[in-house]
This record gives structure tokens, C-alpha cells and sequence, in this order.
């Protein structure tokens, strides 16, 4: 049974029974700070299992795209040399919110096994938590497992939880027996021998964990199971190693056919091709989902993972790219089972490219490196040099121990793994995670007791309503004061919370005898609407009657900046292509920022193009119009979604005539021509691979182009021309000002030069070395020519020259080969110099630079140059 029947029978067998079959979600979670990347099926499902949502579905099954390479699942440095590590992998689950429990889940999973995939009852192994006499039972007399079979193990293997609070309970794992191919241990999982593997885990959370430890029942019980795709194909496809299977296969005899080296005749060349395999299928995914290439956060693992199948090519002999081919291969693969994959093909392909096309020039950094440290001849190469290798050009220590140990160096391991450490720790430090700020314990307090705040906003901007709660402080209070801050949550609402990019409303909270000025709305827990404030006069109560208003012209603005980042983002997919996906947005009054993946800055024309497009959307004054749908009918027509977003099975959707499509909750105009005017402000980038379009619509484009208008006439009021030609007068002006550069330049060179020129009868010898420091005007360019000139002149010794002529100093050394490295270093000298300005440099024994903001220390600088090489 190849791999995608094993899918599709998985999802059938509990659609079947009841369960809807739902899409994985993004690699990326959505909302939740915690975690870098999904690592779970019920990932997706976590805010149900702890009672912040509500679940549209009483029973689901998925196949979960899951990536483990950080924290405490960080498999990386095991991918390729055991039988089952990956980084990437799937997660086969069913789901059941407080419908069937044990009773129903552990029958389902037995039946699936035996009869339909028909595994071998005699091969399967169950362990249970030590003290759930109940799992126990199911298995033994329900199921029919032997009781010899059932192993009772403690709360490390067979208990799970989601954090130190929250819901919990016992697990039961079911095991596959590889038999004595494996090894002739016959104890059970229990004996934790290799020849046991858990296939499947089933998750029965039934208590409630209180911070002090203590567990109440849940009131509704629920199951989570998961069960990895690449250990089942294994086991059903008759093999020893899930590399063996029709998932890795492929990719594996790909990179033996590119690199021309067999898999299956070398250990190590086998743990390279399994590396390779592995990656591109995490590289592929991960891109697909929006994450690039960066050194920071999700962006640093990718790197990680990319540079490590780039590592392991190399030793294969692949000097060329080749693991942007690898993750296309990946896309044919599984592209009809995630279709992100086939959408974003030319992206991932570009991305992966061009990430090994830097990475080749790295490494030829990261080996220039290496060697000027090993020509020192150290006794022991430092820790802290063998981790710049690895984490700024991405060297394998083994590689550096290689090197190293060619030339007779040691090197320092210990103090590597104390940098490392170290690095771990601040990227911990750091790490804030993304989505949604924690909710504050009150507001999940007030969820339990109130329903979710209904909004009115889409077709009213005033309402009745009454006081439910009234927050002063983080407390809940019964009243608020005149001249007090709080927050207040309503029955209902015309009020927008901020969401989807959009900003709260502002606007008046009205009684009798009274007022509340409402500067902003939030969502609180369980969609409850907050409305942050102050009272301005009278006393306000709970269970007050109230008016809520909407301040209608900042909300008009509003809605003007939201509908044209929908056509922005549609034009932008039309003009870079279809894989510019949305990163963020900021929708206010003033104006609009979007965020979206592209991989290189925008062309002026590019630019230009896109704000036509957006123009002639306006002129066409299309109608904008929501409705409410079922998300595969959404899909179907073609809507945008903001990739890793969680949505329900209904969605509301915002057309703009035929040409944008999107899943929204934000407020919109009538139709796209009451937007007006719509003016870029600017492009840029943000981050690796995301860049950032700001622009204005309405009267702020308005002003913003009366604005620019007024700039243009008065420049082109001090240039003497007209405005029409004001681009050829500044063009005039550059051309000017780079032919004085060069005229100045010319003469400072001259300049240079006979300062320079009579100066070689002024070295200095010194322990039979010649000697020349001394100070000329000039360039980096100017000083390093002229270094070199006099080098050559002495014949034998060291040239140090300085220059203040740029407002800050300058330094450059140069020594003779017969002396570079040996008698004297021209990388140790100008990093003392550097010292001395207040900066930094460094560089070869025989050619080295530094520089400082210090000018006035030169004359100090140069003249210790000579008691620097007296030593």
C-alpha cells in the first residue's frame, strides 16, 4: 500500500464513523506564541481542548503536516543516521470534543489497524498508564489483547499534558513489533529495545490541572490521538527504516542520480542522500508556508536545515544547486494532497535556489576564515572560532575537525558547546513568539460566564445594549467613576474590535447622565468585544442600559484604507506573481501598511504598475460585496485566505467586483470608487523575504500629492526650470557632482602620491625589519594603492599607512611576503591600532585594514607601530 492510500484510508475510515475530515493547518501556528512551528495534530485544535473556542464538529480527523527541529523536540542532528528521525513529518489523528472517550477511541484504532490495513495482531504491543484500570479493561477484554501484550508503564511514557496547568490525562501507545531482524529482545516496549516502535498514541484527556498540581475531572472528556505516516508506511510497506519507503525513496535515488554516487554501498554517503531527503521535504513545506530564509526565529531554522542538506551535498560531490530540484521533486510528490505546494512551485523553487547560491559563496568565506586561523598555527583551534564557522558560514564541525586535524591543530569542542549554549539562550531570551498578546485570567474568567459579544458594526454604527462587566485596574469592579479608566463588555455591539489588521473603533458609550469615550476595541477571550475607555461624566453600573456610537467619519476612513489593501493585494499577486502572500497588515484611518513575501525590493516601474492597477479598480467603481459561505465554496471561487489563519466552516467573504476575492471580517466601502485617491508612499523590506508597501487613500493621498506637488515646484523653482523638466535638471546636477568626485579624487591621489614619494629614506629599522608609518591623505583605494607601491619599493618590510581624510581614520598595513606572518602580522598590528582609534579591523598576515572615529589618536597609532614590531 503506497503512502497516499495509506492517507486517504486513514481520513475515509473515520469520515465513516462521524468525523469530519478538516485540512492540516500551516507549519506556522496561528495565535499561538508558544510555538515555533506545529509539531502536533491538535495543534489546530488546542483553543478547543481548553475551552477558549467553541468546536463546530464533535468528532475530526486529519492529516497534520508537523515539523519537530527546535526546542525540545530538536531532532536535526539525528535525521539521516537513525531509522526514524525527521524533521518534517505527518501526523495522522482523530479527534473527539467531549463526544466518545475510551471506551470508543481505543476499539477504532485497533480496527483500523488489523482490519484496515491488516497488521498482524500478534506484531502489535500496547502500554497503558500504570494506573488506568480502565484502558486496561478495553484492551484486555473489549479489544482481546493478551494480556501478556499490555505493559503498564509511569507518567514520563504514558502520561500527557499540555503545560503545568490545563487539560490533561493518560495515554495509551500502540506498538509495532519489527521481530528479530531488529534484535532478539523479547520484553516489550516496556524494555525500551529499538525492535518496538510506537506507531500510534492515544491521548485521553480527562482532568483539569491546577497550578499546585492538583486534578479535577474534565467535564466533558476528550480524545486526541496521533499516529506518523513515515513510521506507518513502514511498517506496512514491509520495511526496516522509513527511508525505505515510497515517501523518501524518490527523493533519495534523485540525489544518487545527481551526485553519481549509489545509495546503499557507503554508510555515510547513505546518511548524506537520507539528509537530503529529509530537508528538501521540510525546505519545500516550509516555504510553501510563508517562512524564508533569514537568521532570525522560524526563518534561522530553515537556514539551518537548507545549509545542512547543502553540507551533506557537498560531501557527495554536488558542487552546483541542487536542492531546489530535490523540493520540486518533493511538490510532485505530495502536491495533490497539499496544495500550497503546486501554487507556490516557481517561489520555492526561486527561494531554494537562490539560498544555495548564497550559501556557496559562504562557505568559501567560512574556508578563508578557517585557513587564516590555521596559518597561525595555534596549538588549539578556539571554541568560539569553531562556532562563528558554524553559525555564520554554517560549517559541520566534523568538517573543521577534519581540516584542523589535517594541520596537527586541536580543537576546543568544550568551548564550541559553551558557545552554543550560549546562543540557545539568548534565542530563548528573545523569542516572543506571534500572534495574539496572552489574554488576561479575568477575561477568560468573564468568557465562561457571558456569550460571545454579537457585533452589529457591518450595517449599523449605533446600538442599545447593556452593561455585562466593567473592568477598572484588572479587576472587575460594579461601577465606574467619573474621570476613571476601564474597560466595559456589552451584550452587543456596533463597535469593530481590532483584528485582521484593522483598528478598534473609537466613538461614545452614552446614559443617562453620562458618557464614555471609547479610544479603542479589543477582542477579549471567547470573542467577547472590549471597549477600552474613559468616563468622562456620571457614574456608569453593571446591568446599565446604554447607547454605543460609532465615531462614523474615522470609521469611514477606515473602511476606505481596508477595501484598497484588498485591491493592493490583488494587483500585487497580478504584477510579482501568485506567490506574494500576505505577512501583515495595519488598517487605520490614516493610512495602510501591507506586508507580503517577495524576495527582492520593487521596481520603480513595478511600483508604478501596481498603483495603476489599483487606480483603474477605483475608476471602475465596482460594487463590494460580503457574504457569507461554506469554506470549500470559498475555495472554490477562488477567495484569498490569510495563509495560517484559523477559520471556521463558514467564512465571509469580500468581493470587489470580479477582481479581488478575500476571506475578511473587517469593514468596507460600498463600492471600490468611494475610495477616491490611492497613493504608495513606499516600499521596503522588513525582514528576509517579506517586504512592506505603505500608501494612502482619500484625502490623505490627496494631501500626500499636494505634498509632493509643492516639493517638485520649489525644487524646481531653485533650479530655474520648469517642473516638466525638473528630472533632467537633477540628472544634470548628478553627472556634475560625479565628475568633481573624480576630479578630487585624481587629486588626492597626486596629492598622496607626493607626500609618499620621498618618504622611503624616512623607514625605520627595526630587529632588521623595515619600517615605514606615516600619514597621506586619501581613501581606502588611495591608502591600499599606495601601500602596495611602497611595499614594492622596500623590497623587505612593513608599510602602515593612515588617512583622517574621510572625518574618521583610516589604517592600512602591508608586509612583504618574506616577513608576512613570520617576523611580522599586519592583521594583529592594525587590530592594536584599532584599539588605539576606538574602532575595529583586522586581515592577513601580509595586507590588513581598521579604522576608528578617533582622528585624533592617529599620530599616536602610527608612531607605536614601531614599538609594536620591537615587540
Amino acid at each position: 500500500m503506497n503512502s497516499v492510500e495509506i492517507r486517504k484510508r486513514f481520513l475515509s475510515w473515520f469520515a465513516e464513523r462521524g468525523h469530519a475530515v478538516l485540512p492540516s493547518s500551516s507549519l506556522v501556528p496561528a495565535n499561538d506564541p508558544t510555538l515555533f512551528f506545529t509539531n502536533a495534530g491538535m495543534v489546530q485544535f488546542k483553543d478547543i481542548f481548553t475551552g477558549a473556542q467553541r468546536s463546530e464538529h464533535r468528532r475530526a480527523t486529519t492529516s497534520q503536516k508537523c515539523m519537530r527541529v527546535s526546542g525540545k523536540h530538536n531532532d536535526l542532528e539525528n535525521v539521516g543516521r537513525t531509522r526514524r528521525h525527521h524533521t518534517l513529518f505527518e501526523m495522522l489523528g482523530n479527534f473527539s470534543f467531549g463526544d466518545y472517550f475510551k471506551e470508543e477511541a481505543i476499539p477504532f484504532a485497533w480496527d483500523l489497524l488489523t482490519r484496515g490495513y491488516g497488521i498482524e495482531k500478534e506484531r502489535l504491543w500496547v502500554t497503558i498508564f500504570e494506573s488506568d484500570d480502565e484502558a486496561a479493561e478495553i484492551w484486555m477484554k473489549k479489544v482481546g489483547v493478551p494480556a501478556e501484550r499490555v505493559q503498564r508503564l509511569g507518567a514520563k511514557d504514558n502520561f500527557w499534558s499540555m503545560g503545568d496547568t490545563g487539560p490533561c490525562g493518560p495515554c495509551t501507545e500502540i506498538h509495532y513489533d519489527f521481530g528479530p531482524e531488529i534484535s532478539d529482545d523479547t520484553r516489550g516496549p516496556a524494555g525500551g529495545d529499538d525492535r518496538y516502535v510506537e506507531i500510534w498514541n492515544l491521548v485521553f484527556m480527562q482532568y483539569d490541572q491546577a497550578a499546585d498540581g492538583t486534578r479535577t475531572n474534565l467535564p466533558r472528556p476528550s480524545i486526541d490521538t496521533g499516529m506518523g505516516l513515515e513510521r506507518l508506511a513502514t511498517v506496512l510497506q514491509r520495511k526496516l527504516t522509513n527511508y525505505d519507503t515510497d515517501l523518501f525513496q524518490p527523493l533519495i535515488q534523485q540525489a544518487a542520480e545527481l551526485s553519481g554516487v549509489p545509495y546503499g554501498r557507503d554508510a555515510e554517503h547513505d546518511v548524506a542522500m537520507r539528509v537530503i531527503a529529509d530537508h528538501a521535504r521540510a525546505a519545500a513545506f516550509l516555504v510553501a508556508d510563508g517562512v524564508m530564509p533569514s537568521n532570525e526565529e522560524r526563518g534561522y531554522v530553515l537556514r539551518r536545515v537548507m545549509r545542512r542538506a547543502i553540507r551533506y551535498g557537498v560531501k557527495l560531490g554536488m558542487s552546483k544547486p541542487f536542492l531546489y530540484k530535490s523540493a520540486d521533486r518533493v511538490v510532485s510528490m505530495m502536491g495533490a494532497d497539499y496544495p500550497e505546494l503546486i501554487e507556490r512551485r516557481s517561489f520555492i523553487q526561486e527561494v531554494i535556489r537562490g539560498e544555495e547560491e548564497r550559501f556557496s559563496e559562504t562557505l568559501d568565506k567560512g574556508l578563508a576564515l578557517l585557513d587564516r586561523e590555521l596559518e597561525q598555527r595555534p596549538a588549539v583551534l578556539h571554541g568560539d572560532v569553531v562556532f562563528k564557522l558554524h553559525d555564520t558560514f554554517g560549517f559541520p564541525t566534523d568538517l573543521t575537525e577534519l581540516i584542523a586535524a589535517e594541520r596537527g591543530i586541536e580543537v576546543d569542542m568544550a568551548g564550541y558547546k559553551t558557545s552554543m549554549e550560549a546562543q540557545k539562550a539568548k534565542a530563548r531570551a528573545s523569542w516572543k513568539g506571534s500572534g495574539e498578546q496572552a489574554v488576561p485570567e479575568l477575561h477568560r474568567e468573564l468568557a465562561n460566564i457571558f456569550d460571545a459579544t454579537e457585533f452589529l458594526g457591518y450595517t449599523a454604527e449605533h446600538a442599545s445594549a447593556t452593561v455585562q462587566a466593567i473592568l477598572r485596574d484588572g479587576e472587575r469592579v460594579a461601577s465606574l467613576e467619573a474621570g476613571e479608566r476601564g474597560q466595559i463588555i456589552v451584550s452587543e455591539t456596533p463597535f469593530y474590535a481590532e483584528s485582521g489588521g484593522q483598528v478598534g473603533d473609537h466613538g461614545e458609550i452614552l446614559f443617562d447622565g453620562g458618557r464614555f469615550e471609547v479610544t479603542d476595541t479589543q477582542k477579549g477571550h471567547g470573542d467577547l468585544v472590549v471597549h477600552i475607555g474613559q468616563l468622562i461624566e456620571g457614574t456608569l453600573r453593571e446591568s446599565q442600559k446604554v447607547r454605543l456610537v460609532v465615531d462614523s467619519e474615522r470609521r469611514d476612513r477606515t473602511r476606505l484604507n481596508h477595501t484598497a489593501t484588498h485591491l493592493l493585494h490583488a494587483a500585487l499577486r497580478q504584477v510579482l506573481g501568485d506567490h506574494v502572500m500576505q505577512k501583515g497588515s495595519s488598517v487605520d484611518p490614516n493610512r495602510l501598511r501591507f506586508d507580503f513575501s517577495h524576495h527582492k525590493p520593487m521596481t520603480a516601474h513595478e511600483l508604478q504598475e501596481v498603483e495603476e492597477i489599483v487606480y483603474r479598480n477605483i475608476l471602475a467603481n465596482e460594487a463590494v460585496s460580503a457574504d457569507v459561505m461554506p469554506i470549500e465554496e470559498a475555495r472554490a471561487l477562488g477567495a484569498m485566505a490569510l495563509f495560517g489563519e484559523k477559520y471556521g466552516d463558514n467564512v465571509r467573504v469580500i468581493r470587489v467586483g470580479d477582481y479581488s476575492k478575500e476571506l475578511c471580517g473587517g469593514t468596507h466601502t460600498k463600492r471600490s470608487g468611494d475610495i477616491g485617491l490611492f497613493r504608495v508612499l513606499s516600499e521596503s523590506g522588513v525582514a528576509a523575504g517579506v517586504r512592506r508597501v505603505e500608501a494612502v487613500t482619500g484625502i490623505e493621498a490627496l494631501r500626500f500629492t499636494r505634498e509632493r506637488d509643492a516639493g517638485a515646484a520649489a525644487a524646481a523653482d531653485r533650479l530655474r526650470v520648469p517642473v516638466q523638466q525638473l528630472d533632467d535638471a537633477v540628472e544634470r546636477l548628478q553627472s556634475d557632482r560625479r565628475r568633481l568626485e573624480k576630479e578630487l579624487e585624481a587629486a588626492r591621489r597626486e596629492l598622496a602620491r607626493a607626500t609618499a614619494g620621498d618618504v622611503l629614506a624616512r623607514a625605520k629599522e627595526i630587529n632588521g625589519v623595515k619600517v615605514l608609518a606615516l600619514e597621506i591623505p586619501g581613501d581606502a583605494t588611495t591608502l591600499r594603492d599606495e601601500a602596495d607601491r611602497l611595499r614594492d619599493q622596500l623590497g623587505s618590510g612593513l608599510v602602515v599607512l593612515g588617512s583622517r581624510s574621510t572625518g574618521a581614520v583610516l589604517v592600512i598595513a602591508a608586509a612583504t611576503k618574506d616577513l608576512a606572518g613570520k617576523r611580522v602580522h599586519a592583521g594583529n598590528i592594525v587590530r592594536e591600532l584599532a584599539r588605539m582609534v576606538g574602532g575595529g579591523g583586522g586581515g592577513r598576515p601580509d595586507m590588513a585594514q581598521a579604522g576608528g572615529p578617533n582622528i585624533d589618536a592617529l599620530p599616536d597609532a602610527l608612531e607605536r607601530v614601531y614599538a609594536l614590531v620591537q615587540g
